[in-house]
C-alpha cells in the first residue's frame, strides 16, 4: 500500500445536489493523469471533529448539550471515503474532506493506492 494524501480534481456525470455530501465522482485527475472510476469497492464515513474543532467541542460547555455529529456530521466536519477500482485496473482510496479551506467548500484527496 502506498500513501500519498495529495489533492485531486474530480469530475461528476451529474452535478452533486449537496455541496457537503457530493457522493462518488465518475472520474478524477491525479498528477496529470485521468482515471475513470469503474466500480465502488467500499464506502465509509468519518464525521469526527479534528484539530481545533475537536479541542473546542471537547471542553465542557457548562449546561449546554453536547454537540454530536459522529453519524451525519456538521457543516465542515468529517470525511467521506471511497475505495474505487479505475479503468487502469488500479485501486485507490479517495476521500472528500468537508473542511472548508480558503473560500473552497471542501477538498478531494487521494489517500493511497491499494495493492
Amino acid at each position: 500500500m502506498e500513501f500519498y494524501s495529495e489533492p485531486i480534481t474530480v469530475q461528476f456525470t451529474v452535478k452533486p445536489l449537496l455541496e457537503k455530501k457530493p457522493g462518488l465522482p465518475a472520474a478524477f485527475t491525479w498528477r496529470g493523469k485521468s482515471y475513470k472510476i469503474t466500480k465502488l469497492l467500499k464506502e465509509w464515513h468519518d464525521y469526527r471533529k479534528r484539530g481545533k474543532m475537536e479541542e473546542f467541542y471537547s471542553k465542557k460547555r457548562g449546561n449546554a448539550p453536547e454537540m454530536k455529529s459522529s453519524k451525519r456530521g456538521s457543516w465542515g466536519v468529517g470525511r467521506d471515503y471511497y475505495r474505487v477500482l479505475t479503468d487502469s485496473g488500479e485501486i485507490f482510496d479517495i476521500y472528500y474532506d468537508r473542511k472548508p479551506i480558503r473560500q473552497k467548500k471542501g477538498e478531494w484527496v487521494l489517500l493511497r493506492k491499494v495493492g
